[in-house]
């Protein structure tokens, strides 16, 4: 028993604990909403953008955070304004943008010189992660939770129907763009723990696989939550054992858990039809 509580004795640990309790519920929520939107690209293509912002950021001497936001930003305004006033398709725009702000955050880091670690940066540093990493990534996850909740349905119909949400009343492009925010902001929480690449993983499989076990959008929500934090834990705790980075092990066990859902619900679909086709 002592050996399975072990983790829970460091502190370190504990920090990691709650940072995956606290970055586990925007991401999950967001999730649900881009693999509807099929924005899972436009997610990966901020993760990556903001690589450049964290970089000048440190150059003008001012908050990490605030130069991975505006980065994220302008990697959003850009593939907006490119795909409505060119024949590309927005994956497209999205993949050029995205790689070419990633080399520039490259280029750019190679040329300066800095106490901060570029694999932190990619990959997060969650096992170092502190009392102020941890306030800043719970007001940021606090405010898109809250706004995400207070405005679900809102960005729902949004999301299915824009014109019908235009029809309503509803600010189909302050919704559109605040959601992008969110995004961002999101993803400037999450970059502590598990850095620039790997945030994408949380931004996409806790909504695959709630899509895969529910039809109904209500309880997406909660069960990408319960996912999430579930494989946070799981991971960060298995990684202490296997001497592992508990960022990428967190993405795997999203991963084996989608691979089971995926499979699971292919054994349904087929027995429902092998049904209908006998009646």
């Amino acid at each position: 028993m002592d050996t399975l509580l072990q983790p829970f004795q460091f502190a370190f640990m504990n920090n990691a604990f709650l940072m995956l309790a606290i970055i586990g519920v925007p991401t999950s929520l967001l999730s649900c909403y881009l693999v509807l939107k099929g924005w899972s690209l436009m997610g990966d293509a901020i993760s990556h953008s903001v690589l450049p912002g964290v970089v000048l950021a440190y150059l003008l001497n001012i908050p990490l955070i605030i130069g991975a936001f505006c980065a994220g930003m302008v990697c959003a305004l850009a593939t907006g304004f490119l795909s409505e006033n060119s024949r590309v398709k927005q994956d497209t725009v999205m993949g050029i943008v995205f790689s070419g702000m990633f080399g520039f955050g490259i280029v750019l880091y190679t040329k300066i010189t800095t106490d901060v670690h570029l694999d932190h940066i990619l990959f997060g540093n969650m096992l170092g992660v502190g009392a102020a990493d941890l306030w800043t990534s719970g007001l940021i996850a606090g405010f898109v939770a809250i706004v995400i909740i207070a405005k679900r349905q809102d960005f729902l119909l949004q999301a299915f129907d824009p014109i019908q949400a235009q029809a309503v009343g509803l600010p189909v492009g302050l919704l559109h763009y605040g959601l992008l925010s969110l995004i961002s902001l999101t993803i400037v929480a999450t970059l502590t723990a598990v850095g620039i690449i790997l945030s994408i993983g949380l931004l996409i499989a806790p909504g695959a696989i709630a899509y895969l076990l529910t039809k109904r959008f209500e309880r997406m929500l909660p069960i990408a939550v319960a996912v999430t934090v579930f494989s946070g834990f799981a991971g960060v705790y298995i990684s202490f054992f296997i001497d592992s980075a508990p960022a990428p092990t967190i993405i795997l066990v999203l991963t084996a858990i989608f691979i089971v859902v995926f499979v699971r619900s292919g054994i349904l679909i087929r027995r429902a039809q092998r049904t209908e086709d006998a009646i």
